[in-house]
């Protein structure tokens, strides 16, 4: 059975704290069981941090612009994007902890100068924001670290994927492409997840996957049905801290259910085929039914059409064999409604 990578994404909910960081890491590395059945679960595979560098964010104006709501960190929005960020070292730190605990690591870096980052350590996969699409500038450069990459398409469209694609396997081929929606939190009517099926069609050299904005767990469940080879999704503390992506994220409760699900239907996926499996013939053998008198037969009587029905348990003839029981004879007295088994009959 091949397991969907699992990655729930850190983002920025850690609200500028290696601590808050830390802990959602211990979250997700805590044990998934599935109780109905009492059998653990493999939990997800990554983390992933988010890495910006401010210097080429945004404008001047926009980066200077008045930022005062209920989720602002600063008094302008460069002030607020600032306090969200994590160092070089931070980052280093917090994925030291990530790999002490068995998880992979992704990052996503938002410009060029947050490679300084690869200095200190290699995730295990570069990831490119949905944003950052047609950011062939830095898709060049990302690859050329030959650090498998991962790409949202949460803003682009076939030409906007081919371009990038062609960027980026001038490097190297090691790619996962994630239909996505870039849309906060994703209104169901506009996810598509057909677009799933077309990547895998159209792509079918590269990993497919999905990256998901919408609230709760039944979208990437579904995906995961549909052929995702890779979910990621947003995760937190508590979805009522702090911060623009906390209430569309998953808190600790929701991150299990999701994961338990997942695992859940991976195993249910089975094969492109139609059989009975050994689990249900104990339900066959009470349940199915079989043919059975519906008068009271006597030694030496013929048995007749008219004269049978169908009753459970299923372990004797079936409809289907009733041309091996008409016309024949009884060996012994058979009550009304009781199923007619081989040693009955001559």
């Amino acid at each position: 059975m091949k397991h969907t990578y699992l990655i729930g994404e850190i983002g920025q909910n850690h609200n500028g704290s290696v601590d808050i960081a830390k802990l959602i890491v211990d979250v997700v590395t805590r044990p998934v069981v599935d109780k109905l059945f009492d059998k653990p679960r493999k939990g997800l595979d990554a983390v992933k941090l988010t890495k910006r560098d401010l210097a080429q964010e945004l404008s001047s104006s926009q980066m200077s612009r008045p930022y005062d709501n209920k989720n602002s960190f600063g008094k302008t929005y460069g002030e607020h994007r600032a306090a969200l960020e994590l160092s070089d070292e931070q980052h280093f730190e917090v994925y030291r902890y990530a790999k002490e605990k068995g998880l992979d690591f992704v990052e996503t870096l938002c410009a060029t100068g947050c490679l300084s980052l690869l200095k200190l350590f290699t995730p295990d996969y570069l990831k490119v924001a949905s944003r950052d699409l047609t950011n062939l500038p830095l898709l060049s450069a990302m690859a050329e670290t030959k650090i498998p990459m991962i790409l949202s398409t949460g803003m682009g469209g076939p030409s906007e994927l081919d371009l990038a694609l062609e960027a980026i396997t001038r490097y190297h081929s090691d790619v996962t492409i994630l239909h996505c929606l870039s849309q906060y939190p994703s209104e169901y009517p506009n996810i598509n997840l057909n677009t799933i099926h077309y990547l895998k069609e159209h792509y079918p050299e590269y990993h497919i996957g999905y990256s998901d904005h919408s609230i709760g767990i039944a979208i990437p469940i579904a995906a995961v049905a549909m052929g995702a080879e890779v979910i990621e999704k947003h995760i937190t503390l508590d979805r009522l801290m702090k911060g623009t992506d906390q209430v569309g994220s998953l808190a600790p409760d929701g991150i299990i259910r999701m994961v338990r699900d997942i695992r859940n239907l991976e195993e249910a996926k089975g094969e492109n085929t139609m059989f009975v499996d050994d689990s249900v013939t104990a339900a066959k053998h009470k349940l199915e039914r079989s043919v059975a008198t519906n008068k009271a037969i006597k030694t030496g009587d013929i048995l007749k059409a008219e004269d049978l029905h169908l009753l459970s348990p299923g372990d004797g003839f079936k409809w289907s064999e009733r041309d091996k029981i008409i016309g024949r004879a009884v060996k012994e007295d058979i009550p009304k409604d009781e199923i007619i088994y081989p040693g009955l009959i001559d």
